[in-house]
């Protein structure tokens, strides 16, 4: 009996220590750099005067990131010019679902005229880093001196189907709050989206 209650607490302990699942609001982010659909390295580093970023977790596949294309195209027009440029990353691995490869990455990002880096990262270590779980998934990320960290995480707004029917559109609301030096009022919200298609480990 005493066997099985130390291995209880055994399990309980290493749960307490298992680190968390992706950043958190107020975390500092760790730099990446990936291949950007014009085949150039992209990184958090190269936008050196912004003072933060939009980073949103999409693909050309799922529907709910379809519906929220104008509007991902609509953040970068508004806030780019502002100082916080939208990064778009596809974490879907090809392997799972044909049409996020490379390749269609480049013609979808043609097609809809995108002026914002579409990242491709074959090895999904950074939605794994972020703690990304749908497309689409957004992290505004806040100029902290040298470093970037996070200040809101989770959905565009709160109607994933209309544009003009959301009472609530959180990034937004989010950036205008930072460039307003204010604090974040909503931190984090669910993110509404097609989950994230992961290769096979």
């Amino acid at each position: 009996m005493k066997r099985v209650i130390f291995a209880l607490i055994a399990v309980v302990m290493l749960g307490a220590a298992t680190p968390k699942n992706g950043y958190e609001v107020g975390d500092t982010v760790t730099d990446f750099s990936l291949k950007n659909v014009d085949g150039k390295m992209v990184s958090l580093a190269d936008f050196k005067d912004a003072k933060g970023a939009i980073i949103v977790f999409d693909c050309n596949t799922c529907p709910v990131s379809k519906k929220y294309n104008e509007r991902i195209i609509a953040l970068n027009e508004k806030f780019a010019s502002k100082g916080f440029p939208l990064i778009a990353i596809n974490p879907n691995s090809p392997e799972v679902s044909s049409g996020d490869s490379f390749e269609a990455m480049v013609s979808y990002a043609k097609n809809k005229g995108y002026r914002f880096p579409y990242l491709y990262d074959a090895s999904q270590a950074v939605p794994t880093q972020f703690g990304a779980t749908n497309t689409p998934h957004v992290f505004v990320l806040a100029k902290d001196g040298a470093s970037m960290k996070v200040a809101y995480i989770g959905a565009i707004d709160d109607n994933a189907s209309s544009a003009a029917d959301a009472t609530h559109r959180y990034v937004e609301e989010a950036v205008n709050e930072l460039m307003q030096g204010k604090q974040v009022t909503t931190k984090k919200t669910k993110a509404i989206g097609c989950t994230i298609k992961w290769k096979a480990s």
